[in-house]
C-alpha cells in the first residue's frame, strides 16, 4: 500500500469514495423509482429520487464509516446512503411491490457492476479511469450480495418476508431490533467473507470474461 499521505494513496482514495458514494446513491434511488412505479411516491416527494448526493447523505453510513476505514488504513472500504422512505400500504400489490422494491437496489448494483465491467474490458483510457472502473466492479458486486443478506433490515429479508407465512413473517420481524448487532458478528468473525466471497469472485470471473 503507498504512503497513507501519499498524492497516490490520495488520489486513490477519491477514487474509491466517487465510485462508493454514486453506487450507494443509486441504490437508493432505485428503490425510491420503483417504489413509485409501484404507486407508493413517499420517495419522490420527499425529494430522493435525484443522483444529487446531499438528500443521501447518512451521518455515520456515508460519512463517520468511510473516514475511519480510511483513516485506520483498512484494505476495505464500505458505507451506505440514508434510506430512501417508501409506505407499502401504497402498493397497488403488496407482496410485488415488496419484492420488486427490495429487489431494486441490489439489481441496480448489479447493472452498475456489469457497466464498470464493460468499461474495464474495453481497456481504454488512462490508469486512473481503469481503476475507477475496477473499483465500480468490487464495490457494486459486493453491495449486491451484501444487502442480499436475509438479516433485517437488509434487502434481503424484505425478500424473504415476501415469501413468509404470516406467522413466520411476524416472527422474522423480531429479528430486527438485533439486525445490526448479528450482522456486525458475522463481519468481524469473517462469516460473512466466508459466505459472501466464493459468490462475489463467481459473478466478477463471469463479468469479467475470466473462467
Amino acid at each position: 500500500m503507498p504512503h497513507m499521505w501519499s498524492l497516490n494513496y490520495l488520489l486513490e482514495v477519491a477514487l474509491m469514495v466517487v465510485v462508493l458514494f454514486f453506487s450507494v446513491i443509486v441504490h437508493e434511488v432505485a428503490h425510491g423509482y420503483v417504489a413509485w412505479l409501484n404507486g407508493d411516491p413517499t420517495a419522490k416527494f420527499s425529494g430522493r429520487i435525484t443522483l444529487n448526493p446531499v438528500p443521501h447523505i447518512d451521518p455515520i453510513g456515508t460519512l463517520l464509516l468511510p473516514g475511519l476505514l480510511l483513516l485506520s488504513g483498512s484494505q476495505i472500504l464500505f458505507g451506505w446512503a440514508r434510506p430512501v422512505p417508501v409506505n407499502p400500504m401504497n402498493y397497488r400489490h403488496y407482496t410485488w411491490g415488496e419484492i420488486t422494491v427490495s429487489a431494486a437496489g441490489p439489481l441496480s448494483n448489479l447493472i452498475l457492476a456489469a457497466a464498470f465491467a464493460f468499461l474495464l474490458r474495453l481497456g481504454l483510457g488512462n490508469l486512473g479511469l481503469l481503476k475507477l472502473a475496477y473499483y465500480g466492479v468490487s464495490f457494486n458486486i459486493f453491495l449486491a450480495l451484501f444487502n442480499l443478506i436475509p438479516i433485517p433490515p437488509l434487502d434481503g429479508s424484505h425478500l424473504l418476508a415476501a415469501f413468509l407465512p404470516r406467522e413466520l413473517n411476524r416472527l422474522y420481524h423480531y429479528l430486527e431490533p438485533v439486525g445490526f448487532i448479528l450482522i456486525l458478528v458475522l463481519f468481524y468473525t469473517g462469516i460473512l467473507s466466508l459466505l459472501l466471497m466464493p459468490l462475489y469472485r463467481r459473478i466478477a470471473a463471469l463479468l469479467l470474461g475470466f473462467w
